[in-house]
């Protein structure tokens, strides 16, 4: 396994991990318990050992909870990064706001413990700027946690470069999550050299461009209700769905060519193009997390690098709608 070192922290992680998030929801149904569990009990033994997850992700924050139930008794074979920050009912799922004060960091951060059972948090994370608390008061509350213990590093996520600049001055950030992929690569002028100046990992999440660099979807797809591609991702929908399709077999053809899977090629694309990345792609399935994993195997030739390097400039949509984008680079 590939392993790197978390920002400038002594934590160690597998260069490729997994998210969890659509475990619980956003891409359909919940997993069912059971499934999921030993999804991540095989996780585990594949050499899998960051997981991320996130107290907004499922209602009642029920990935949490997920994880809790898989990992309390094997807590020394994973680290655990998760989120706070977004605010749901915990009924109905519902959002109803962002708090980053010290307050609710603290608050957030109990709440995580209880649900994970463990006593620890590897890597805690901003999950999105709040507009009305300053990033250095927000990392200060988190820097306490670091001194009781209760959190191994601090991250942030969909931050601007100047924002991880200001936190770092107050409190090293070990990692900065953000969406990083061939079809998504508007960080690559401003927060990845920051990233670098600051000594911070990049934690690559939806490397896979939501699925769609895997080459599942067709024209014909059908993308359900409770699936948020079809309601917050314009590129999953109308005329940009099928322009970005037909680049994805392109995709397909060169991973063809390699005898490998598009997902393989897409993956050690993003680990080409930055050396301090982590990769945090999801999956439901056994299968999709091996071929995952064996993209660390996969060099790309500086050929193929530049055919995939083109392709960004050719998507059609945002990677969110409008209220999703305005909750980014903060």
């Amino acid at each position: 396994m590939n392993h790197r070192n978390l920002g400038n922290t002594t934590i160690t992680m597998n260069q490729v991990g997994l998210g969890c998030m659509g475990l619980s929801e956003f891409y359909g149904p919940p997993t069912d318990i059971n499934v999921a569990v030993k999804l991540l009990h095989e996780a585990i033994d594949l050499g899998v050992d960051h997981f991320d997850t996130a107290e907004s992700y499922g209602v009642g924050s029920a990935n949490e909870t997920l994880l809790g139930l898989a990992f309390h008794d094997r807590r020394d074979k994973v680290r655990i990064a998760t989120k706070f920050g977004p605010l749901r009912d915990p009924v109905s799922g519902e959002r109803v706001g962002l708090d980053g004060s010290r307050a609710n960091c603290r608050r957030a951060v109990e709440d995580s413990l209880g649900r994970l059972q463990t006593d620890h948090i590897d890597l805690y994370y901003l999950h999105r700027a709040d507009p009305n608390t300053p990033i250095e008061e927000t990392v200060a509350a988190m820097a306490e946690l670091v001194k009781e213990g209760k959190i191994g590093a601090i991250g942030l996520s969909e931050v601007s470069g100047a924002t991880l600049k200001r936190a770092s001055a107050i409190h090293p950030i070990a990692a900065l999550q953000s969406e990083y992929s061939i079809f998504s690569r508007d960080i690559e002028a401003d927060v990845i050299p920051a990233c670098v100046e600051t000594g911070t990992s990049l934690v690559a999440y939806s490397p896979l461009g939501r699925g769609m660099l895997t080459g599942a979807f067709k024209t014909t797809s059908q993308i359900a209700d409770n699936d948020f591609r079809g309601v917050m991702q314009p590129r999953f929908s109308g005329d940009a769905y099928r322009a970005n399709l037909a680049l994805v077999d392109r995709i397909i053809a060169l991973a063809q060519a390699r005898n490998v899977t598009s997902a393989e090629v897409a993956l050690a694309w993003v680990i080409a193009r930055q050396e301090n990345v982590l990769l945090i792609p999801g999956t439901t399935k056994l299968t999709n997390l091996k071929s995952n994993l064996a993209a660390m195997t996969l060099t790309l030739d500086d050929k193929e690098l530049t055919i995939l390097d083109q392709l960004a400039d050719m998507v059609q949509g945002t990677r969110y709608n409008e209220q999703g984008m305005a909750m980014l680079n903060g």
